[in-house]
């Protein structure tokens, strides 16, 4: 049996593929490790790409909605840098504001905890000799641990031991914490302004990117490729904006109700929560931390029932207004972004749950459009002929 030049080429490639797939799994320690050190390289970079994606949403919208009536040779050179400059202010302030409200109040509350430890231990030290008067079996577990002997020399000997070797390792650990402290801010730097170069050229950059495909893949393929990349830019488009909507719900949603109920710093833990509501589904749990500490040292009754209002306010938010807001926004059912969430997050953390829903809205939307293709061939293919064409 002959077999034709392009089905030898299809097999030759399936053999090198199989054959590279061999090896990878054979080697796989070192792929992983090569992969990380090319991952590490590209890191600034990738982060950068990130920021870019994230800020080009919010000068989109002001390019096109708040400037876009300014059609002039003048407007349209300005309108660009103008908006990329907006969108970095208003974050900027964003997160200001979030800072300004919070750090401060948790520093006071902070201190005034320490000013009260001193009054709790004495209150407490009254109880404790109170109970000892009145209860003698307390009162001999008192003299119990009143009777035993501590050995001061051996514990000032274990102290100065752990001074001496203590040194050295907190020595390094200081040197090492400064190096990732000022490569964090080269890397930061390196991101932001890569990020600012994407923004500024990023229809000459997409120019660039559709004749690459069109140098290297078929037509067909190519037209594939911009496709899913368009599907990709939507949803991931979609989810943040979708992320946003769900966030300023729930942090309305808190000030209202804490408002309601008489509790201390609505308008702060509100803010908050809305802010670490950005990380899907357990983010606000790091608002409710700092928001209890707060309430707590005013009226701990009142904390507790803060506790009790945000996990009422967590499952509503969970299960109805999230993956309906979020899923809606992205195309995708409430029980698959529930799925993208948990998954996401046992394989990556906090980065896969911000990126597996868009992930999988594109593939469950790719997968939808497979299923319904040959399906319509299918029913195509049983319908029966026309009954001229059968007499014919």
């Amino acid at each position: 049996m002959e077999f034709s030049r392009q089905k030898i080429k299809q097999i030759r490639n399936l053999m090198v593929l199989a054959a590279l797939l061999i090896l990878g799994l054979i080697y796989s320690d070192r792929v992983f490790m090569g992969a990380a050190f090319v991952i590490g390289i590209l890191k600034p970079f990738l982060c950068g790409g990130a920021v870019a994606f994230v800020l080009n949403i919010l000068m989109k919208a002001i390019e096109e909605k708040l400037l876009g009536r300014y059609q002039g040779k003048t407007a349209q050179k300005i309108k660009r840098p103008l908006s990329m400059v907006l969108s970095i202010v208003l974050i900027a302030l964003i997160l200001t504001v979030v800072v300004g409200m919070v750090l401060p109040q948790t520093a006071s509350t902070a201190s005034e905890i320490g000013r009260k430890i001193p009054v709790f231990m004495e209150q407490m030290m009254k109880e404790v000799e109170h109970l000892a008067e009145n209860e003698p079996m307390f009162a001999d577990w008192v003299a119990e641990l009143e009777a035993i002997e501590i050995n001061w020399d051996s514990i000032l000997d274990s102290v100065f031991d752990f001074l001496r070797n203590g040194a050295g390792n907190m020595l390094n650990s200081t040197f090492s914490v400064a190096g990732s402290i000022i490569s964090g801010v080269v890397n930061g730097s390196i991101a932001f302004v890569f990020a600012l170069y994407i923004l500024a050229q990023k229809e000459r950059l997409a120019d660039q990117g559709r004749r690459i495909l069109s140098a290297y893949f078929p037509r067909q393929a190519e037209e594939r490729v911009l496709e899913i990349c368009g599907l990709l830019y939507r949803n991931f488009s979609n989810f943040i904006t979708g992320q946003c909507l769900e966030a300023v719900i729930l942090g309305t949603m808190f000030v209202v109700c804490m408002t309601i109920f008489g509790m201390p710093y609505a308008l702060m833990v509100g803010v908050l929560i809305a802010f670490t509501a950005l990380i899907p589904i357990v983010g606000a749990f790091i608002g409710c931390a700092v928001g209890a500490f707060l309430i707590l040292i005013n009226n701990p009754l009142q904390a507790l029932w803060f506790v009790v209002l945000f996990l009422v306010l967590q499952q509503l938010e969970g299960n109805l207004i999230y993956p309906r807001v979020v899923g809606s926004s992205v195309g995708l059912p409430s029980i698959w972004v529930l799925m993208a969430v948990s998954v996401g997050g046992s394989l990556f953390g906090v980065v896969g749950m911000l990126v597996f829903i868009p992930l999988m809205s594109t593939g469950y939307a790719l997968f939808r459009e497979s299923v319904n293709k040959r399906n319509a061939l299918k029913i195509k293919r049983k319908e029966p002929e026309p009954e001229e064409t059968k007499e014919a």
